[in-house]
């Protein structure tokens, strides 16, 4: 089972999501992708971003946010969101095995019925002025600040490893 999961809410941009499927196959995280999405899931460009690793990670479509709402809520899962609308910085959070990270779409973020769903709510500090990062950066950032802490990284990769070994 993986050890975190990743939730895309109604993503607006292919190459976007295609990014964070590929960042989710080579670090063992599932996705969801929670529909309508901005385009065809089936899309090229989704499809030539996501390359050949789309075969690689485990990806369940829902076709509502309640279809998935549902679905978390049967798992137990913690839902975990992503939102500049957070005073709590991702570091500082303590993730637990099975949490789902979910990100708002690129245009949008999410409605105030996700918001108020979430079981907690993190963020990433920039530098006062800025809108905010690329959704496919954010998440790299958040699931690599998880993995470290769950000890959870793929290949058996270790702390005490120095880089470039």
């Amino acid at each position: 089972m993986p050890p975190l999961r990743l939730a895309l809410y109604q993503p607006d941009i292919p190459q976007n999501t295609g990014t964070m499927v590929r960042l989710s196959a080579c670090l063992g995280v599932a996705v969801d992708i929670i529909e309508p999405a901005g385009f065809p899931v089936s899309d090229r460009a989704f499809r030539r971003a996501g390359m050949d690793y789309l075969d690689a990670v485990e990806i369940v479509r829902h076709a509502s946010w309640r279809a998935f709402a549902a679905d978390r809520a049967a798992s137990g899962r913690r839902l975990v969101l992503a939102t500049t609308r957070s005073a709590l910085p991702y570091h500082a959070f303590s993730f637990a095995p099975g949490d789902v990270v979910l990100m708002g779409r690129e245009s949008a973020g999410v409605p105030e019925e996700v918001h108020e769903a979430a079981d907690v709510r993190i963020l990433v500090p920039m530098r006062p002025g800025l809108r905010s990062l690329n959704v496919a950066v954010t998440a790299a950032m958040i699931l690599g600040e998880a993995l470290r802490q769950l000890d959870a990284f793929p290949g058996g990769w270790e702390a005490s490893t120095p880089a470039g070994s």
